[in-house]
């Protein structure tokens, strides 16, 4: 009763900061205008986009079977592919918790220890800040101005006046906190013996074991080639569907494939907030940076982030939901004819 109350209240806490964020986002927006720019969109584009997210998906599947083959498992694709989709639901409750989930449900479906698919998961969320990453050098080359005015004017001059400013000695609080973690870790790996006999830290060592397993399991892809190929098609597949968006709307219908680039960077800022997959943070910082950098008004910047946000999220309820009733039932399935 306490673990669910619990959850509760997180779901809770995070719901209120999306809210919140959803508020800021929203609360200079003309609805009238609004309501007539989501009548007037042309959804073509959208379907477009959530098709394109629905074969990049199937790439994640692919890619995440691929990584577990190495650790000596060949779960089927489509147990992959399910567990995946049932993580992405649970996402939209709580944050982060979508990367337990599919490791569960996989790891129960194909008796796969939980550590070890644990590990695969924190590679490919490595794969993904990287390719990130490499998104925005290349878009500081390519438009440095454009990301650096869009980084001052939404997230570091309100950081430094809202946060830093009021602590004043922020490099201090920084050097205590690296002391902290770095004194933590040489207690837990000197004591490491003794701490292992009690359940909480035992655990703890072999999740850790665990996961460096998995992250072992790169090493020892056989079809690296086509690995990568799943990689760079995932990200070419989140460019163009973040990019036909633009033409469902007459005023963003002009963006070009560089000006799409820079809304999915910026808006894998956005996902990484502590929300249910980025709501109401994916919607302030897309808007406001179609406002600040390529000149679209606020109207029309909130409605390409609901187009985009809201189309996405559509697609993860309904084949989420699908995937999670098909691992229950087919759960429920093999429990009835094996009782052990």
């Amino acid at each position: 009763m306490k673990k669910v109350l619990k959850q509760a209240l997180k779901f809770l806490v995070f719901l209120s900061i999306g809210v919140l964020l959803l508020w800021l986002a929203f609360r200079n927006v003309k609805f009238d205008a609004l309501g007539a720019g989501l009548r007037e969109a042309n959804y073509f584009f959208v379907f477009l986009s959530v098709t394109i997210d629905a074969v990049a998906f199937l790439s994640r599947a692919r890619r995440w079977e691929l990584m577990i083959n190495p650790l000596g498992y060949k779960p089927t694709f489509w147990h992959t592919f399910h567990s995946m989709m049932t993580g992405y639901l649970a996402n939209l409750a709580l944050p982060r918790i979508g990367e337990i989930t599919r490791c569960v449900v996989l790891g129960k479906k194909e008796k796969i220890p939980f550590d070890k698919l644990i590990g695969t998961v924190v590679v490919e969320r490595a794969i993904d800040i990287v390719a990130l990453i490499f998104l925005l050098i290349a878009m500081i080359f390519t438009s440095g101005a454009k990301i650096n005015q869009f980084l001052n004017e939404t997230i570091l001059v309100p950081l430094r006046e809202k946060v830093f400013t009021p602590f004043g000695l922020t490099w201090l609080i920084w050097v205590v906190l690296l002391l902290f973690a770095g004194i933590t870790l040489f207690l837990l790996i000197k004591y490491r013996k003794n701490l292992r006999k009690r359940v909480f830290f035992s655990k703890i060592f072999d999740l850790s074991k665990g996961i460096i397993v998995g992250l072992k399991s790169i090493t020892g892809l056989k079809r690296k080639w086509e690995f990568i190929f799943h990689t760079l098609f995932i990200w070419i597949c989140y460019v163009l569907m973040t990019w036909v968006v633009v033409f469902a709307i007459d005023s963003t219908s002009h963006l070009d494939l560089g000006n799409a680039i820079f809304l999915l960077v910026i808006g894998g800022f956005a996902m990484v907030a502590p929300v249910p997959n980025g709501i109401g943070a994916f919607h302030y910082i897309i808007s406001r940076g179609l406002i600040i950098v390529l000149g679209v008004n606020l109207e029309d910047g909130a409605l390409y982030a609901i187009l985009t946000h809201e189309s996405q999220l559509l697609l993860i309820v309904i084949i989420g939901s699908v995937s999670a009733f098909m691992m229950l039932e087919k759960r429920k399935k093999h429990d009835l004819k094996d009782p052990s």
